[in-house]
């Protein structure tokens, strides 16, 4: 198999491959190694001192952890042909990390094909492209993307078009068929879409998709951001999820032609398990301190744990398709910089949970939530307002989470930590704005 491999992608005139992984953030890290030893990295992985890779739960006493590689990741970089990336799973001494991200989807998907379930996913990245002033401010760098609604903005979109349809190009030479692409609804913001796949492949291709935006731009003298709400003015960055089941031989147990939306019983309870548990899911799937300044209302992000067909101001949206197979829920609390294995293992835990517990996901709220009047909003739950509370709910659900050892309690405990460092870090940050308000108090 090796051999083959280093024929293969000799054959393709490939010299180097990243040796690829996540960490708990989600962030990649990697080794570049010469094809010529790929057979000794493809077995045992490539080597790495845990202490000081990131954030994987190792100390400067432990042994060195290994990412041994998915060779069905495998890809050639479309902007530097000789080289390609493949990503992997981590191990100690042979044996499988428990703070392995990309393991832990792997786990969940292995509890839901054992229950007789696929789990489709698509996802919709928004990034906004930012340039830094004489000042190191961060500004969004076309200065003639000022409307003050310049979503779909036909201009602007074609001042970035050397940006966008290298990236496409990239994005259809992998074979991820992309359908779409537009300007998003804050200045410099984009979209790019591509079709779906099962769980795994998605997160693979988002996780490299994150890192070939940032390349691109960086080649067109442009920085590329992820970051929830860069801006307080402007709508952040969110990454719907589009989630769906199908049973093994394709067909999609979301449909249901005659059920009201068209979502079956089924994908009823799956989205009510994932409402169910949206606070806790929080933590994970908006991670930063920053993201829940784009959970706030106008900003075409949800507030409420409510689901509707079309409003897009609720958590859970059922859009409309034209084909059968396309039947899904639309998760829109979920932001770009979620770990996406983390992010997909843990709701589908929760739609799961929704299905075995028959959960039932309450009325559909079709009224523009942000304008409720409050007697009527204080019956729907809020989505979390820091992260402070997301990480008071993770703890609080640790039961669910840690059902079938998809998530154990070391890991929520590292997780848990990670993120209390970085609340502390904000908190004893001065804001300039503080300064501005209070210097001459």
């Amino acid at each position: 198999m090796t051999e083959k491999l280093k024929s293969d992608l000799k054959t393709k005139g490939v010299e180097y491959v990243f040796c690829s992984f996540v960490e708990l953030t989600g962030a990649p890290k990697a080794k570049l190694v010469p094809v010529s030893h790929i057979e000794e990295f493809a077995q045992d992985g490539a080597g790495f001192a845990g202490f000081a890779c990131g954030d994987v739960g190792q100390g400067p006493h432990h042994p060195d952890i290994c990412s041994v590689p998915d060779l069905g990741s495998l890809t050639v970089l479309p902007w530097r042909k000789n080289t390609a990336w493949v990503t992997g799973n981590l191990y100690v001494e042979g044996k499988p990390w428990p703070m392995c991200p990309r393991t832990a989807l792997m786990r969940q998907l292995e509890l839901a094909k054992k229950q007789g379930y696929v789990v489709n996913i698509g996802i919709e990245p928004e990034f906004m492209l930012l340039k830094k002033n004489t000042a190191g401010e961060y500004l969004p760098w076309d200065e003639f993307d000022t409307l003050v609604k310049p979503c779909y903005d036909l201009r602007a979109l074609h001042r970035n078009l050397d940006v966008m349809t290298s990236l496409l190009g990239f994005m259809q030479e992998l074979g991820w068929d992309p359908y779409a692409n537009d300007h998003e609804d804050a200045n410099c913001q984009f979209e790019l879409n591509w079709t779906f796949s099962d769980a795994l492949t998605t997160a693979d291709r988002y996780t490299f998709f994150k890192w070939m935006v940032r390349t691109v731009a960086e080649q067109h003298g442009l920085l590329a951001t992820f970051m929830p709400k860069p801006f307080g003015n402007l709508t952040g960055n969110g990454a719907h999820v589009h989630l769906s089941l199908a049973d093994v031989s394709g067909k999609n147990l979301f449909l249901d032609e005659s059920a009201d939306r068209g979502l079956s019983q089924l994908g009823r309870w799956f989205m009510a398990g994932v409402l169910h548990h949206a606070r806790a899911l929080s933590a994970l799937v908006a991670p930063i301190v920053n993201s829940y300044k784009r959970l706030v209302p106008g900003f075409e992000a949800p507030t409420l744990l409510a689901y509707s067909a079309r409003n897009r101001s609720a958590s859970i949206r059922i859009p409309w398709v034209s084909s059968p197979k396309a039947r899904r829920i639309e998760v829109r609390f979920p932001d770009s910089l979620a770990n996406p294995y983390f992010a997909f293992a843990a709701m589908m835990l929760a739609g799961l949970d929704g299905i075995q517990n028959k959960i039932h996901p309450g009325d559909p709220a079709d009224k523009d939530l942000y304008d409720l009047e409050p007697e009527e909003a204080k019956h729907i739950p809020t989505v979390c307002h820091s992260l402070d509370m997301a990480l008071e709910h993770l703890d609080n659900d640790r039961e669910f989470l840690t059902r079938g050892g998809v998530f154990t309690n070391d890991v929520i405990d590292a997780y848990m930590a990670l993120k209390l460092q970085e609340i502390t870090r904000f908190r004893m940050a001065t804001h300039p704005v503080e300064l501005d308000m209070y210097y001459s108090a």
